[in-house]
Order: C-alpha cells, then sequence, then structure tokens
C-alpha cells in the first residue's frame, strides 16, 4: 500500500519542482516586460522593435505554460497525493477552491480564456490587447500565489518539510511592496 501511495506523492513532489521553475522564469518575464509602458503606442511598435517581442513572446508563453502545468498536472497530481481521484478539469479547480489552494475557481477560468485571446486573437485590436495585458500581469500573480498556497498546503495537510520542497516564489519585484501593504 506505501508503494501505491508513495508513486502519486512522488509525481506531485517532482511536478511542484517543475511548477515553481515556471514560476521563476515567469517572473523574470514579468519583471522585464512591465519595466515599460505597455500601451497602444508599444504594441504598434513590435514589429520595428524585435527585442521587445521577444519580451512580449517569452511572457505569453511562460504564463500559458505554468498556467497548463498547474490546471493539467499539478492540481491533480497533489489530488491523488491527497488519496483523492481528481476528476474533469473543472471537477477538480472546484475541489482546489474548497480545499482553499484556489481563491477562485471562475477567476482561474477567466485566466484560461484570456490565455487562448492572448494566443489566438494576438494583437488584432491592439487597444484590447493591452488590456489583455494588463490582466495577464494581474493573473500571473495569481498563478503564483496560489503556487504558494499549493506548497503551504503540501506542509500542513500533507506533513512535508519546507526543506523538501521548492522554495516559496517570490512575487515579481515592481509590485512586492504595494502588495504586501495592500495585503
Amino acid at each position: 500500500m506505501s508503494l501505491t501511495l508513495g508513486l502519486p506523492v512522488a509525481r506531485f513532489l517532482h511536478t511542484l519542482d517543475i511548477v515553481a521553475k515556471k514560476g521563476k522564469h515567469l517572473s523574470y518575464s514579468w519583471n522585464g516586460l512591465f519595466n515599460q509602458a505597455i500601451d497602444v503606442g508599444w504594441v504598434d511598435s513590435l514589429e520595428k522593435i524585435p527585442s521587445c517581442a521577444e519580451q512580449l513572446e517569452a511572457f505569453m508563453s511562460r504564463f500559458g505554460r505554468m498556467q497548463d502545468t498547474m490546471a493539467d498536472k499539478l492540481f491533480p497530481r497533489w489530488l491523488l497525493a491527497l488519496a483523492e481521484v481528481p476528476g474533469s478539469q473543472i471537477e477538480t479547480l472546484n475541489r482546489a477552491e474548497r480545499l482553499g489552494v484556489l481563491t477562485s475557481t471562475e477567476r482561474w477560468l477567466e485566466m484560461r480564456n484570456l490565455r487562448n485571446r492572448l494566443v489566438h486573437e494576438y494583437m488584432t485590436d491592439p487597444a484590447k490587447f493591452v488590456e489583455d495585458l494588463v490582466l495577464a500581469k494581474e493573473y500571473s500573480l495569481m498563478l503564483i500565489e496560489t503556487f504558494n498556497r499549493l506548497r503551504q498546503d503540501a506542509m500542513t495537510r500533507m506533513g512535508h518539510k519546507k526543506e523538501s520542497l521548492p522554495e516559496e516564489l517570490n512575487l515579481p519585484e515592481q509590485i512586492k511592496d504595494r502588495y504586501h501593504e495592500e495585503n
């Protein structure tokens, strides 16, 4: 029986480590991209400034990959490690919300729709694209906070030692002080 429970826990911890790395990369891209004024003029200039376009692509890719990995792999593996059977993605998200790891399934699904818009409706309307980037900026923080809550859950509910888990993810540098003042 311990072998059966051992594999799900090992997979969860391995995936938690992968997501921690993705979160560090997302934070790095967040800092680089949002260290500049993002407006319609900036979006219009992307064709002329490849370095900005690359920063944007890196952020969007990391935002989508972290979100996908958490929803498709981390949450289900966490539930399996808790000896629960994950259901559909919406059921898994609802369970994560009930257990206090996810603040809102509805916001997560909004974030998912945003990710799809960013990828599939890439800059067809520069003003709307700027609005979506502002939303992605905020939703990135939700990803980092959700990772940190899941890490904390691994310590409190599952009994893992802090030293055996990846480090807590830091909020991107630009908003750290503002965020701590508000919370």
